[in-house]
């Protein structure tokens, strides 16, 4: 698909109530919710993308910017295109960061498909089954009595309510330890991310127990390390300021403004005297055209702790007042930031040169309408991920998608501890730790048991523990997991989707992984028989670099090279990039040798010249455009200078151009 970044409006279907016919219904206007619609329809089926939200796109249209990555090799097929669109749109290869109304415009081009009816503010009422069958599903919205019937259905909403609906199991909150053999599921207290200092006083009264509690820290006992409970970890908003004044809307007192609800923002303030700027409170992501994604940081900052506990399984209403509580938390902290006295003039100052984006969230008073709901319902499926297969203690051999974040889990709750004999403030739950590398995501984790649901898949509200999802829980892997989806609801013919081969799914997205048709990219990995190490170069697995491997060549070596041969048979114009790690104390210094046929390419690269932008630790190269015939021999020589520093190399890229 060529995508261009022109503002479609999205089609509203007014029907009578007599039941829809399709092939397949997706439910959920996230991005895998798009995703799948859009990859459904590129296979000539019939799709109804029924979406609760108004706006679609769910997290990555709302203000989630600085994108989640990990592992660039996990981003595959649509997700991909998605990211070189933006990168088309930046000027980039690929692009990472972007502006919300972008990737809106992007969203909303896959979801003007003609194969694609879209509904909107439709919310599902009840589900018919016949046996393990889900036989049609009822809304309730712009539509009167819609009801849609399919031979599959998709839930991609992040609440998972047509999973549950559909009576498949589920859990809600953090399994015990035990429970998975894990040692990141349960109740934790991490020493330093996301905390309190010691000594931060609870109480109304410092001092006084009898003078209650400060807003927003939980009076409930705990369980001990490890041990599991029904809490989700806290939800908040990403958010999109700018400080541009031309296209700025001041940041007013908000509705339900109370001050008193920051106090423990002031406790903290005064607890850390050396921290007086505006990023020791706030993550303060800066995305193209002089605006932000905000997150939280610290021990009191945007994710409203406690707040999200009751919404998986909230009705409708309920929810709504949790969305309002939370946007009432997060419009009174930018306020209180900027304009209470107590706060450091240093820090006041700096957040009053930031106001809400004129030309972002038009038709929502310029604030996002996407709540970051991290965790909510969890599938318990054919097959559960857990912390196993984040540290490769367990292989599947079905993996339809990568993941590779962190294993990452927010606060879940904020309480009194007692230390040395003096009671204080901790907060509880947030969980960072490392995967050992890209790892495979189970078809099986996107199926429900058989006997539950035969013709349901599930690609957010997945399979897998507390602890896993939240290392799987990025909008890319979400991405790939709605296509893959799609593709095994085209593959099932209306049978169940258990039967599904992930092999021919996994064939699928490498042979056509856009599903139009068009040339896929050649990578030339470092484990590739394609590369000749020379001297002092080793490998090595893990998440340095792209992939499950990467090529390091150790600090105090001499001169080396490796070679790429390039593949012979490919022909046309295509693109070479090479992938340089750029993070960190590394040799920067890189000499390209390339030649096709009789063309031919050196150059020196200083790495530091080139700004990384996102959550990458390092970037393609391009090497430029080359002609092949197809005889053409060609390869890419890269070699690394003496250095006191280690070096690095990873894969070699080849995207078709003409």
């Amino acid at each position: 698909m060529k995508q261009t970044l022109t503002i479609i409006a999205a089609v509203i279907v007014t029907l009578s109530a007599t039941a829809q016919q399709f092939d397949l219904c997706v439910y959920g206007g996230t991005s895998a919710g798009v995703v799948a619609a859009y990859s459904a329809a590129q296979l000539d089926m019939k799709v109804a993308l029924v979406c609760p939200e108004e706006r679609i796109g769910g997290l990555t249209t709302g203000g989630l910017g600085q994108t989640d990555i990990g592992n660039k090799q996990v981003v595959q097929g649509i997700a991909k295109q998605f990211y070189r669109t933006l990168g088309s749109h930046y000027g980039t290869l690929e692009s990472w960061v972007f502006e919300p109304s972008v990737a809106l415009r992007i969203m909303e081009g896959y979801a003007s498909h003609k194969n694609i009816t879209l509904y909107k503010g439709e919310h599902l009422d009840r589900v018919e089954k016949s046996d393990n069958r889900i036989i049609g599903a009822h809304f309730a919205g712009r539509v009167p009595k819609l009801k849609i019937e399919a031979d599959c259905f998709i839930d991609a909403t992040y609440e998972g309510d047509l999973m549950a609906a559909a009576g498949v199991s589920y859990t809600v909150g953090r399994e015990d330890n035990s429970v998975y053999g894990e040692t990141w599921s349960g109740e934790y207290f991490h020493k330093r991310n996301h905390q309190f200092p010691d000594g931060v006083d609870p109480y109304v009264e410092k001092g006084n127990p009898a003078s209650g509690l400060l807003p927003h820290i939980h009076d409930i006992p705990l369980k001990g390390t490890g041990k599991g409970d029904n809490l989700v970890q806290t939800y908040n908003f990403r958010i999109c300021l700018t400080d541009n004044p031309e296209n700025m809307v001041p940041i007013t007192k908000p509705d339900n403004y109370d001050p008193w609800q920051y106090e423990l923002l002031i406790r903290l303030i005064e607890a850390q005297p050396d921290k007086r700027k505006l990023a020791n409170y706030f993550i303060w992501s800066h995305m193209p055209n002089r605006k932000t994604d905000v997150n939280n940081r610290g021990a009191f900052s945007t994710d409203y702790i406690g707040g999200s506990w009751n919404y998986p399984e909230a009705s409708r209403e309920e929810r709504a007042k949790i969305f309002k509580a939370h946007e009432d938390y997060t419009k009174g902290l930018l306020y209180f930031i900027g304009h209470d006295e107590r706060v450091p003039e240093s820090i006041r100052r700096e957040m009053l040169r930031w106001g809400y984006p004129k030309d972002e969230y038009v038709e929502n008073n310029h604030f996002t309408p996407q709540l970051y709901v991290r965790e909510a319902r969890r599938m318990v499926g054919e097959y559960v991920c857990t912390q196993k297969d984040c540290d490769h203690k367990v292989t599947v051999e079905d993996g339809v998608a990568y993941a590779a974040y962190a294993m990452d889990s927010h606060n879940c709750k904020r309480v009194v501890v007692e230390k040395n004999g003096v009671k204080m403030l901790k907060n509880e739950g947030n969980v960072e730790m490392k995967t050992a590398g890209p790892y495979p995501i189970s078809y099986r984790a996107i199926t429900p048991k058989r006997a539950e649901c035969d013709n349901l898949l599930v690609p957010v509200c997945l399979s897998a523990s507390h602890i896993a999802f939240g290392s799987i829980r990025m909008e890319p892997v979400f991405m790939v997991l709605g296509q893959a989806a799609a593709i095994a609801a085209k593959l099932a013919k209306g049978g169940a989707v258990q039967d599904v081969d992930s092999r021919q799914i996994v064939s699928l997205m490498e042979r056509n992984p856009y599903l139009d048709g068009s040339t896929p990219d050649i990578l030339i990995d470092d484990n590739s028989e394609y590369v000749s190490l020379g001297d002092g170069w080793q490998r090595k697995r893990g998440n340095m670099g792209f992939g499950l491997t990467y090529l390091i060549r150790l600090a105090g070596t001499d001169e080396s090279s490796i070679t790429y041969t390039l593949p012979k048979g490919i022909k046309g114009k295509w693109e070479l990039y090479s992938y340089q790690r750029m993070k960190g104390k590394v040799n920067k210094q890189v000499h390209f040798d390339v030649q096709v046929d009789k063309q031919r390419l050196e150059k020196d690269i200083d790495l530091r010249k080139i700004k990384l932008i996102g959550q990458v630790s390092g970037e393609w190269i391009s090497l430029g455009q080359y002609d092949f015939k197809p005889r053409s021999k060609g390869r890419v020589t890269i070699t690394m200078p003496e250095s006191k520093l280690h070096s690095y190399a990873d894969g070699l890229l080849l995207v078709k151009r003409e």
